[in-house]
């Protein structure tokens, strides 16, 4: 099977309830646009694979080092150090290790192979009202994948919902929309520079698409990330509550309190994470945010 047949998949994770509606199986895809600051799943940014390093799991045994066929492992005076330049990410010092301190983040599967994964949940699906839910990453980052993956679904009569940040041509929304029962659909600030600042891209085309989505009848529902001095301030709140006040359809929109569990996630990763001194937004400050977005006579939710 060519590579291009293939998705790169982060993780599959089972009896999701915040991913959509009813329990759900959430498939994660690598790859995206946007390098949000407060991003939860950084190993999802990048479109290739990514070593994930547990530090406090190294044992210093040195089988990585003695296995990796690149010689990119050595020993320093803290312990093993990957030289990311010569590194393949083969996944060969992650077999060879016993602790799992090691993990290449990022594996190829058929459609096939994932949907057999999809499918164990089914009874969940058909009770709850449920169905699979592709994240990311940007899944429309991989839009071939995507698409075969969402037919094959909804030839199981598999709900499904797609969970985007609408940074992708028009072209590969609209190839995708027809097998999707529900976009979960990102939006973080309207002010374009600021958007720019905090996401690294302009927002120009997340908000065209969105329209346009939106008057071709697509079920929708807005997720606005609460982020303390970023996406929350008197002006964001008005400028976000006048652009979905005059949006056609009526979303709903799921206001999502930031939260610093990804910050061990950041250091697997080697990376510093943005956002240190920010934290969580108390329930009164969620309330204010709501109640500010309900005076558009918007149809606001804290949580999603």
């Amino acid at each position: 099977m060519a590579v291009s047949d293939l998705g790169l998949i982060f993780d599959i994770r089972r009896f999701s309830i915040h991913d959509g509606p009813g329990i759900r199986t959430t498939v994660f895809l690598k790859g995206c646009p946007l390098s949000c600051w407060w991003c939860h799943n950084p190993e999802s940014q990048s479109p290739g694979p990514e070593l994930w390093l547990r530090a406090g799991r190294c044992i210093r045994c040195g089988e990585c080092a003695e296995a990796c066929p690149e010689e990119a492992i050595t020993w320093q005076e803290d312990g093993y150090v990957t030289n990311l330049a010569l590194c393949t990410r083969c996944g060969i010092c992650q077999e060879a290790c016993a602790t799992e301190a090691r993990q290449i983040v990022g594996r190829r599967m058929s459609v096939a192979q994932v949907l057999a994964e999809v499918e164990r949940d089914v009874v969940f699906y058909d009770e709850s009202g449920g169905g699979v839910t592709v994240s990311g990453g940007e899944p429309l980052q991989q839009r071939i994948f995507l698409l075969a993956l969402l037919k094959a679904c909804k030839e199981k009569d598999i709900r499904t919902v797609l969970d985007t940040c609408g940074y992708a041509t028009w072209k590969a929304l609209d190839q995708v929309r027809s097998y999707v029962d529900l976009f979960l659909y990102d939006l973080k600030l309207i002010d374009d520079a600021r958007h720019r600042q905090f996401t690294g891209v302009s927002n120009r085309l997340i908000l065209q698409n969105l329209r346009r989505l939106l008057q071709t009848g697509q079920a929708v529902i807005l997720r606005v990330p609460v982020i303390p001095g970023v996406t929350d301030g008197e002006d964001e709140l008005r400028q976000l509550g006048s652009f979905i006040a005059g949006l056609p359809g009526s979303p709903r929109v799921d206001l999502l309190p930031y939260h610093r569990a990804a910050t061990g996630k950041y250091e697997r990763l080697n990376r510093d994470y943005p956002l240190l001194d920010v934290l969580p937004p108390a329930p009164e400050r969620m309330q204010f945010v709501a109640e500010a977005l309900r005076s558009y006579g918007l149809m606001v939710k804290i949580g999603g």
